[in-house]
């Protein structure tokens, strides 16, 4: 399997969000994604993208694209991520170690900081096509971006 950086546009994301606290697992957001779900069956709310977002150290955020329109409800918010250059990794995380990966892209951004060819690195999420921990295919397909400032 090739891993390799690339810079990208991340488009716009309608989405549901739920946080979450506590130290980085693969499971930190499983129970605010479950109740994103059965929030968008019992809404009727067609989903897309499932993100998973620092918000700050040690807080995160359950993302679930939504489709449509709806009503927050039950301490679930509404908010809309603008377009955003960003640099991905697409990647088998039972293949290549998410650390290897965080570590290499960041390492990357530092030096093309350095280099003049961005400034600042706003932030970091996971993309998944569908739910990581049911769907193989969506884990497969693990998407690492970082936000950027050019």
């Amino acid at each position: 399997m090739t891993v390799d950086f690339a810079y990208g546009k991340a488009p716009k994301y309608r989405v549901a969000t739920l946080r979450a606290k506590g130290r980085w697992s693969e499971n930190i957001c499983r129970p605010e994604f479950a109740k994103l779900v059965a929030w968008a069956k019992a809404n009727r709310v067609p989903t897309g993208k499932w993100i998973v977002r620092e918000s700050a150290m040690g807080k995160f955020e359950a993302c679930l694209e939504i489709r449509g329109t709806a009503k927050a409800t039950g301490g679930i918010r509404l908010r809309t991520f603008p377009a955003s250059a960003t640099a991905r990794v697409t990647f088998d995380p039972d293949v290549v170690s998410p650390r290897v990966v965080y570590h290499g892209l960041n390492d990357w951004l530092r030096w093309q900081k350095k280099e003049g060819e961005l400034k600042a690195v706003r932030g970091t999420r996971e993309v998944y096509s569908g739910d990581p921990w049911t769907d193989k295919a969506a884990w497969k397909t693990t998407t690492v971006e970082f936000l950027l400032r050019r």
